[in-house]
C-alpha cells in the first residue's frame, strides 16, 4: 500500500491551496501570492483567487497587519520595527498606522519592561553597559527617545546623561 499521493489525484485549486495556508494563521495577499507562485500556480489564478478570498474576508491586509503588529509587540519589538516589517508585505499606509494604533501599548514602558528583564542583576551605572543596553532597543525597534529614557530610569542607574 502506497502512502504517498495518488497519481491520478487532483490538484488542489489556488482557491483550495490559498484557503489552506488561511486556515493556519492570517496572511498578506503578498505573501499568500508569493506562496501560490511557489508552488507553481500561475499569476492570473492566484490573482483571481486571491480576488474571492477577500471579497469572502477570509483575506484582509488590516486584519493581517493588526494580527502581527499585536503578535510582535507582545514579543517585545518596538513600533519602527514593526512598522518596518508590515511595510515589506505591501500594506497600505492606513492599514499600518491602524494596526500600530490598534496595540493600544505605551511604547516607553515597554522599553522600561524590557530593560527590567534583560538587565535585573547588571548594573547598568556602567557606560558600556549602558550603550549595550540602549543599542538592544534601537535594534528592537524602539525610538532613540525612549530607549535612553527605559536605561535611565532603570533602577541602577540615576545619572546617565544623553
Amino acid at each position: 500500500m502506497s502512502w504517498g499521493r495518488k497519481k491520478d489525484a487532483v490538484e488542489p485549486s489556488a482557491y483550495q491551496r490559498a484557503l489552506g495556508l488561511l486556515v493556519r494563521r492570517e496572511h498578506s495577499r503578498k505573501e499568500l501570492g508569493r506562496k501560490l507562485s511557489a508552488k507553481g500556480v500561475e499569476r492570473e489564478d492566484a490573482d483571481l483567487a486571491l480576488d474571492k478570498l477577500n471579497r469572502q474576508d477570509f483575506q484582509n491586509d488590516a486584519r493581517f497587519a493588526a494580527a502581527l503588529a499585536r503578535s510582535r509587540a507582545s514579543a517585545g519589538y518596538g513600533p519602527q520595527r514593526i512598522r518596518a516589517e508590515l511595510a515589506t508585505h505591501a500594506l497600505a499606509r492606513d492599514d499600518i498606522a491602524a494596526a500600530l494604533e490598534a496595540c493600544d501599548r505605551d511604547w516607553d514602558a515597554s522599553a522600561r519592561d524590557i530593560i527590567v528583564r534583560r538587565y535585573a542583576n547588571k548594573d547598568l551605572g556602567d557606560p558600556n553597559l549602558r550603550r549595550k543596553a540602549v543599542d538592544f532597543l534601537l535594534r528592537r525597534g524602539f525610538e532613540q527617545k525612549s530607549a535612553y529614557a527605559a536605561v535611565r530610569a532603570a533602577p541602577a542607574d540615576e545619572d546617565f546623561a544623553d
